[in-house]
């Protein structure tokens, strides 16, 4: 049985926990909020409105309005928008760069040496302050924050491909192909990436999660996506001044987002346990 299907047997055989249907479902019905949000929204989110300032919840505004008059409701199904589009972007753009560097330095031992020097100091700088300080260098935007948040999560994948390729060449098959005089970008596509795969669907799950929340993070300290395109962390932002009085300017988004973050992480650990086994139970 080839890793591919060993990989789509794992994922199909064994029932999802409860916990993970509901998972999905909170993550889906997000997604949904995100896709149909210029539908289902009661107003533009950008609309103001001088005389509707810091309403509570009623049957118009179903979150309340902010401190310009703006529907809350529209403005944090607006946010998921922004919020999984960073999230999407950060996880596929950590993959597609990390995966051939990882897989490169597993292989080749020269060329290990140096990449992984330069993963290092990478991880070497917090990521958080990594991503202030490109945000606050470029001109602030969508794929600046992309760009921002995706570099400290390189490393990760880097050394996670890499682990996985060490473990993998020392196996009969490979060093078969190996004595066979097959060519390494072969042996590499052929044995090394397939292996590769399960770790990286479940490491890719824990990376969007963790660049949503950062971008959160960025926008909330106001280095993020300008205040004119509604984010769940401008938002909560903007809340905050208003959080003793009008605590809902806060308590929605930030409701949003934990789900948001929740889903994800439980949808990986269900990921995990099912395409690794061996990590089943642990945390």
């Amino acid at each position: 049985m080839s890793q591919t299907q060993s990989l789509r047997k794992r994922l199909i055989e064994t029932p999802p926990h409860w916990t993970t249907m509901l998972a999905l479902a909170v993550l889906l019905a997000i997604v949904a909020m995100a896709l149909f949000a210029p539908r289902i929204a009661n107003f533009p989110p950008t609309e103001l409105n001088a005389m509707m300032r810091l309403k509570p919840a009623d049957g118009t505004y179903w979150m309340g309005t902010d401190s310009f008059g703006r529907d809350l409701y529209s403005r944090v199904i607006h946010g998921a928008r922004v919020s999984l589009l960073v999230g999407a972007g950060v996880a596929l753009g950590a993959i597609l760069i990390g995966l051939p560097l990882g897989l490169l330095a597993g292989w080749f031992r020269g060329l290990d040496a140096v990449l992984m020097r330069a993963m290092d100091g990478l991880m070497a700088i917090p990521g958080i302050l990594l991503a202030i300080a490109i945000v606050a260098l470029t001109k602030a935007g969508l794929t600046t924050v992309i760009i921002a948040i995706m570099l400290p999560e390189i490393p990760q994948v880097v050394r996670l491909v890499r682990a996985r390729v060490l473990a993998t060449r020392s196996e009969t098959f490979v060093e078969a192909a190996v004595l066979l005089g097959t060519s390494p970008m072969r042996i590499i596509w052929r044995h090394l990436l397939p292996s590769t795969i399960a770790p990286l669907i479940v490491q890719g799950t824990y990376v969007y999660a963790s660049a949503i929340l950062t971008e959160a993070a960025l926008s909330f300290l106001g280095v993020g996506i300008g205040t004119e395109t509604p984010t769940w962390g401008n938002i909560m932002a903007e809340g905050r001044l208003y959080f003793a009085l009008n605590p809902w300017l806060v308590y929605w988004p930030a409701i949003v987002l934990s789900l948001c973050i929740l889903s994800i992480n439980l949808l990986g650990d269900a990921l995990r346990d099912r395409l690794d086994p061996k990590m089943k139970g642990r945390s």
